[in-house]
């Protein structure tokens, strides 16, 4: 890998976890190069402007989950759907927020943006439930697990767990959301 390489990746894993930290507004290009150790020129000749730096993120961040969801298919054949949520309600919830799914830190960003970041967000969230789906064929009996609806209560029951400050409650809302998907 080059070095402009590396410094184009030093940058884009900086800015995925500074999006997904702070948001689209709470994050500056200023901030965005420092984080990387990079100036603001630099930033600007890797990715021309800030929206074209966060559709990369967007596209980089939706790409992980539909990676982690072909993992569980692969290591977990049939069950591959009970560890992957048992996977995202817990340690994507207890983890930090800038190291967070990008479904759940950067979605909310992405309605706040321009046509063209939604097009690329839905373009590739189209890709992650194409990927669900093609694992429905592996779970266990006649399942038809909708890919669409298990996808938005992980989602947002992960969310809903983060944003809550009692513990105890962020548990209740995470075993609620497993029993949950179970049955869709």
């Amino acid at each position: 890998m080059s070095k402009k390489e590396q410094t184009h990746q030093r940058i884009l894993e900086s800015m995925h976890k500074t999006f997904r930290q702070y948001g689209y507004d709470g994050a500056g290009v200023n901030g965005l190069a420092s984080g990387a150790g990079v100036t603001s020129g630099a930033f600007y000749a890797h990715f021309g402007s800030k929206p074209k730096a966060f559709r990369e993120v967007v596209t980089g961040g939706v790409r992980q989950t539909e990676l982690a969801i072909q993992h569980f298919q692969d290591i977990h054949a049939q069950q591959w759907l009970d560890e992957f949520v048992a996977f995202y309600l817990g340690e994507k919830r207890c983890s930090e927020l800038s190291d967070s799914c990008a479904l759940q830190s950067l979605t909310p960003e992405v309605v706040r943006s321009g046509e063209e970041t939604r097009e690329v967000f839905q373009n590739e969230l189209t890709k992650v439930v194409e990927t669900f789906d093609q694992g429905k064929d592996m779970l266990d009996g006649d399942n038809d697990t909708n890919a669409w609806a298990t996808l938005a209560m992980l989602i947002g029951g992960v969310t809903l767990a983060r944003a809550v400050k009692d513990p105890a409650l962020a548990d209740e809302i995470a075993d609620a959301v497993q029993q949950a998907v179970k049955k869709v």
